[in-house]
């Protein structure tokens, strides 16, 4: 059998960040709106932090008014509360992202639902999850990671997956409910596996497309597998590297990537697969917000 594809996470990315830029430019040209995102970071997590920063730089990049907001830990849920309501009413301000984990204390869940709707480009709120799960993929914004790794999905099948099994081994809110709806859309025949699904292994070997998205480092096998699938991995997981040196550490999915390659048509490497997307999706949902906001046509990505 031929090695698989490796599906290039990072060159879909800038792709889509070459349309961010274009598109954003267009608007700013066309309407004189030049496209807001808002980043809101409370206490000091450096992995948090490391996030945002990145995220600003490319929101920079793209040509957006990129503004940070940096919280002390001690913030009161009233104070953030407020700030996000001074955003959903600045018009220059179109995606407003708020990093989680939150500190212990703050209500996150409160907070992304008074973000309003149209702003929330993180996809987390109930009327944007909603919209996904009624099939309404014109009006609503749907959360970074898995349209990120949706995009990577129709790279290798193209726009339309009748005919083709589908399973994500994962269903959380944040990515493994929405992806089995936008493969739902897309036509596929979904299963949302999990930790209490029985035999996880034969219903993982009945996909053509599988997605792993549980956070347990190298969990699924070459075994799990069906010769000539798509395996799309979301997990990042650090692992012990001891052959690297003391106390370092590397990066692993939830794939076991070395033997299940030798089985896959084509699987995403972590790093460089699904992880680029999230951030370029991030940047797309922030351009379609702004146009929807000045009643231009969205760009599509």
């Amino acid at each position: 059998m031929a090695p698989a594809t490796v599906i290039d996470g990072k060159k879909a990315a800038a792709s889509v960040i070459e349309a961010v830029k274009g598109a954003a430019a267009g608007l700013e040209v066309e309407a004189g709106v030049k496209t807001g995102l808002a980043v809101v970071i409370v206490g000091d997590d450096p992995a948090s932090h490391a996030y945002v920063s990145s995220k600003s730089k490319m929101a920079k990049e793209c040509g957006f008014n990129s503004i940070q907001h940096t919280l002390p830990a001690e913030t009161t849920q009233g104070a953030l509360a407020r700030l996000v309501q001074s955003l959903n009413g600045d018009p220059s301000i179109h995606g407003i992202l708020v990093q989680l984990p939150l500190p212990k204390h703050l209500d996150s869940d409160d907070i992304i639902q008074s973000i309003k709707p149209e702003k929330d480009v993180d996809g987390l709120h109930v009327v944007n999850a909603g919209k996904l799960a009624t099939g309404d993929l014109e009006t609503g914004l749907i959360s970074c990671t898995p349209a990120g790794a949706m995009l990577l999905v129709r790279s290798i099948h193209g726009e339309d997956l009748s005919g083709l099994n589908a399973v994500v081994i994962g269903r959380s809110n944040l990515f493994g409910k929405p992806m089995a709806q936008l493969l739902l859309n897309a036509n596929a025949t979904v299963t949302t596996a999990h930790s209490r699904t029985k035999d996880l292994a034969s219903v993982a070997r009945g996909a053509d497309i599988l997605v792993a998205a549980v956070g347990r480092p190298e969990m699924v096998k070459a075994n799990w597998v069906k010769p000539g699938a798509t395996v799309i991995d979301v997990g990042i997981n650090r692992i012990a590297a001891p052959e690297r040196g003391e106390g370092k550490s590397r990066l692993v999915g939830d794939v076991a990537y070395g033997q299940a390659s030798e089985v896959a048509a084509a699987i995403t490497p972590v790093p460089g697969g699904v992880g680029p997307m999230t951030i370029a999706m991030l940047m797309a949902n922030t351009v379609i917000a702004a146009h929807r906001a000045a009643g231009k046509k969205p760009p599509k990505f």
